[in-house]
């Protein structure tokens, strides 16, 4: 996927590309970010960066924190923002816009958080994505990025996320953030069930106590100098 953008609204229809909710959905933040929020390491604001149906926004709102989440397509805000208006939440809001030209939030967020964007970004917008998400961050701002590793996926996958290397991660990050850690960590999805006729075979990985898969992932934390 390294120079193509996924028509990722058609991905949030349930369309095409999976069957069902995509298997990142899992219907709560992902267990490596839910550890964050509960040690404390979030500071309002919150830019949830790339935010999908949001669900690590609505439960920091449910937290108290002022959050606005940020994604590309229509469909997932829309549901988001929905969400947001049944539960009450109404110190979290959601933008659709393009994250790597997000304008209109200089120096505004205590904390930035990527969870699973990173890596669905095309690889030549990496840079533009960064320098837009330090832009909107305030001095000494937190940074939070879950993304796929190499080993998620096999080598032969000729489709799907760009995954990382620890050394490529760093190199791209480090040219806006300061890097406290980048740690191996896992994105928990609901996999499908593998198919005969698939171009390729998923590696096998083990499940957490809800029946989903725990991909290699890092979690990497940065910080905004000033």
């Amino acid at each position: 996927m390294a120079n193509e953008v996924m028509d990722w609204d058609s991905v949030y229809r349930q369309e095409g590309v999976f069957e069902g909710p995509p298997p990142w959905n899992i219907g709560e933040p992902q267990p490596e970010l839910a550890a964050l929020m509960r040690a404390g390491k979030f500071r309002s604001e919150v830019l949830d960066a790339g935010c999908g149906y949001a669900e690590l926004s609505l439960a920091l709102a449910a937290e108290g924190y002022t959050v606005v989440g940020v994604d590309l397509t229509p469909t997932a805000i829309t549901a988001a923002r929905k969400a947001a208006a049944e539960r009450g939440l109404g110190n979290a809001s959601f933008v659709q816009a393009d994250i790597t030209t997000l304008t209109g939030y200089d120096g505004r967020f205590n904390t930035v958080v990527d969870s699973t964007l990173f890596h669905s970004l095309p690889v030549e917008a990496r840079d533009d994505y960064l320098r837009s998400v330090h832009r909107a961050a305030a001095p000494g701002a937190s940074y939070f990025a879950l993304v796929f590793a190499k080993s998620a996926f096999p080598p032969e996958a000729e489709q799907g996320p760009n995954t990382v290397d620890e050394d490529e991660l760093r190199a791209a990050v480090s040219k806006y953030w300061e890097i406290d850690e980048i740690r191996p960590a896992f994105i928990h999805a609901n996999t499908p069930a593998a198919r005969a006729d698939a171009p390729f075979q998923m590696p096998e990985f083990a499940r957490d106590e809800k029946g989903r898969a725990k991909m290699p992932a890092y979690l990497l934390t940065a910080h905004k100098t000033g």
